[in-house]
């Protein structure tokens, strides 16, 4: 045999090797990715609420979501802080998101903790009570509030948040101002100190900036700036970088999460989203819908209009911009830190 054909087989060896090892790799990267998608929805005695499902099973249903209409999907972020084994937390943050697969839009929403509606079954609340009684009531209560389906939950902690800013690598992010507080309670563990300016934001120095609210605008300003991080965030999940450490991102944060999602609507939805654009985002309810008040004694944010609401959800959703937009021009309103 000459050198000739041996340098060949070789070649052809190598080729078959590299080959190999790439469809290995493949199987083991879309196995793990399957299996960390499908730890995050728990089973009964695993999850969060498993001592509110009895209760939950009389809560209507949402429609099935089909892969080729909108689908708006409940975020949830509580401060467990405190809490009893098995207690629900209040939800410290409640944002929708919306993905309409035909315009390749991504919509959002922040609700404000203490808007005072129907919670059902359980009569008038703050909206942020409604997760104590099951995820759910949760999302009908979301549900009637911006007069639209919501398909899917999904419910964290400040952990989780922590885990999933540092699986990764962290978001680069304007910080428009500095940033102070001090959390004697929590042993200073909670402390927010963040300087005005472009920087890194890892899963720590992030959650000091969604949680922020110690200013003239308190709930108002916090809400956009959450909203202003998830868009950083949806971009930074999207890069190649984060795609291939995906099983390692859905090892970090399944302990700190619970969701309804199957893995075969979290592929469809990521396929929607990877090819989405972040369109219009707001706050709900919108300033020019909200009114100050008191039940008793506990301050509360109620709704003047409740059509009017659904229909600035609406507006929002059909209109069709071609860069990212905040549609709620938020006013200055006094509010105790």
């Amino acid at each position: 045999m000459s050198v000739k054909s041996v340098k060949k087989k070789r070649i052809a060896m190598m080729l078959i090797l590299i080959i190999l090892a790439i469809v290995a790799f493949g199987l083991y990267y879309f196995t793990s990715i399957y299996k960390g998608l499908e730890s995050l929805k728990k089973t009964s005695e695993n999850s969060p609420f498993a001592e509110v499902m009895t209760s939950e099973e009389k809560v209507v249903e949402p429609p099935k979501w089909l892969g080729t209409e909108p689908v708006n999907i409940l975020l949830m972020g509580v401060d467990a802080r405190g809490n009893k084994k098995n207690e629900i937390p209040r939800s410290d943050s409640m944002m929708v998101v919306s993905l309409d697969p035909v315009k390749k839009s991504i919509h959002v929403f922040s609700i404000l903790r203490d808007t005072y509606t129907d919670i059902p079954d359980h009569g008038k609340n703050r909206i942020n009570t409604a997760v104590t009684h099951g995820p759910k009531t949760a999302m009908r209560a979301v549900s009637d509030l911006l007069g639209i389906p919501i398909q899917f939950y999904v419910y964290t902690d400040f952990q989780g948040f922590i885990k999933l800013v540092d699986a990764v690598g962290g978001v680069d992010f304007h910080v428009e101002k500095n940033m102070t507080y001090e959390s004697k309670a929590d042993n200073h563990e909670y402390d927010i100190n963040l300087k005005e300016g472009e920087q890194h934001l890892d899963g720590k120095t992030a959650l000091q900036y969604v949680r922020f609210r110690h200013d003239a605008l308190s709930d108002y300003s916090r809400t956009k700036r959450q909203r202003d991080f998830a868009n950083a965030m949806v971009e930074k999940m999207k890069s190649t970088t984060s795609i291939m450490k995906l099983p390692t991102i859905l090892e970090e944060v399944s302990p700190y999460i619970d969701t309804n999602l199957s893995v075969e609507d979290m592929w469809q939805l990521a396929s929607v989203g990877y090819k989405s654009k972040m369109q219009a985002s707001g706050q709900i309810p919108p300033t020019k819908l909200l009114e100050e008040k008191y039940v008793g004694r506990a301050a509360v944010l109620g709704v003047t209009n409740s059509n009017e609401l659904k229909a600035y959800v609406q507006q929002v959703l059909e209109e069709d911009q071609s860069q990212p937009a905040e549609t709620e021009t938020e006013v200055e309103i006094s509010s105790d830190p």
